[in-house]
């Protein structure tokens, strides 16, 4: 049986304006005991500095608590924006759900 996991999809912007409330979101799942976070970036069309660093806050947020952070459907944009920072190593990229099992068990 596979642990908890919380799936997040997040919709349109990841700016200023929604990166408190996203890492507000991310506190609560994490102190409700899930170790296990996978954000789908599906819907999101641009992610500017606050929103990437909410989403490293809660790789390092999910990382203290011994679990794992994965990103999925990231667009040339986001991954545009981690190319140019150099930050898209911290993360865990996954192509599908399915391969998210794999990744948890191992």
């Amino acid at each position: 049986m596979l642990p908890q996991v919380k799936v997040l999809r997040p919709e349109g912007m990841l700016d200023a304006s929604k990166s408190t409330q996203f890492r507000q979101q991310i506190k609560d799942i994490i102190n409700e005991g899930t170790r296990y976070i996978l954000i789908d970036l599906k819907k999101v069309n641009f992610i500017d500095s606050s929103g990437l660093g909410a989403l490293v806050l809660a790789l390092k947020m999910v990382k203290e608590k011994g679990g794992k952070l994965f990103l999925m459907s990231l667009n040339e944009q986001v991954k545009m924006l981690f190319e140019l920072t150099n930050t898209g190593h911290l993360f865990e990229v996954i192509n599908d759900e399915s391969e998210l099992a794999a990744k948890i068990k191992a």
